[in-house]
């Protein structure tokens, strides 16, 4: 990975953040604690914008006027608002500018936008950081959020190798674990399986009469499995829909295993189900190389 110092190579010298959330809000945080990068950043909450002034976070308000000024631009939206962003204000953004957006999915949000920033100059790069809280917010975003997590980005050359240090450079502030480049298809289809199903499957396991009784009677597999139960069902509604070929394959496959220990346990089987314990216990060794 990069050090924080590599930041000086890139002459990156005004960034503009658009979204002040929890994961645009720790963006804007984090150039702010480890660069000297000029900082303007918008929101549609005129209160966080003045809150991240305030703050010292921001020097400015990001505007249609100073946009140009921007050699670095952080779309932290969601996927439709990130492109509507991008069209919308692609005929203002300086040529040799980088957007880096922070979506969770992004096949459309790539097809779209790379095609946008060939017809005015600039570069857009997919990105996905790996990062969050339970809690959404500017008041929950923090310059550490990223420290020692994921980084995925997408580039419109995947063999664009140049590019990808140049973003590994940029993104050294944040201090991100690693940074993982592949194809929107790829990350659209893992992002379905490590993400998208435990939401999923945390939000109906929670569902269950049971778990109002749960006081008392609840450890750590409890508080593991329904961790993601309580999230901004707007968000993933959009996400999930997106997405759905991917996570319909991943439910078809979850509900297929779940039939199994289901028969095993109506018919009694001890064998069988000894037998698909056992295989998920593999399942899980193989995957962590034990």
């Amino acid at each position: 990975m990069s050090k924080v110092s590599d930041f000086q190579k890139t002459n990156i010298k005004t960034i503009g953040v658009v979204g002040l959330g929890l994961i645009g809000g720790s963006f804007a945080k984090a150039f702010r604690l480890n660069t000297k990068a000029k900082m303007l950043g918008y929101d549609t909450n005129k209160s966080v914008c003045e809150l991240a002034t305030l703050d010292g976070t921001l020097d400015g308000i990001l505007t249609k006027e100073n946009i140009s000024e921007c050699d670095l631009i952080i779309p932290a939206l969601y996927n439709q608002a990130i492109i509507d962003f991008v069209r919308d204000n692609a005929p203002y953004i300086k040529k040799g500018a980088i957007v880096i957006d922070t979506g969770g999915l992004k096949r459309r949000v790539c097809k779209e936008c790379f095609e946008i920033a060939r017809e005015h100059g600039f570069t857009f790069v997919g990105g996905h950081p790996m990062a969050g809280k339970k809690f959404s917010g500017y008041n929950y975003s923090t310059g550490t959020l990223f420290r020692d997590a994921y980084m995925i980005i997408i580039t419109e050359d995947l063999n664009d190798t140049k590019l990808q240090n140049h973003i590994r450079d940029i993104m050294s502030p944040c201090r991100f674990a690693n940074i993982t480049v592949c194809s929107s298809e790829k990350h659209d289809k893992m992002i379905a399986f490590t993400s998208e199903m435990p939401h999923i499957v945390s939000n109906a396991y929670i569902k269950s009469p049971t778990a109002k009784e749960h006081l008392g009677f609840s450890a750590g597999s409890y508080k593991d499995m329904t961790r993601v139960a309580w999230l901004n069902e707007d968000m993933w509604t959009e996400i999930f829909l997106e997405n759905k070929d991917n996570l319909i394959f991943e439910l078809d496959e979850i509900i297929k295993y779940l039939g199994e220990y289901k028969k095993a346990l109506e018919e009694g089987d001890a064998e069988y189900l000894r037998q698909i314990l056992h295989d998920g216990k593999v399942a899980k060794e193989e995957v962590d190389g034990i």
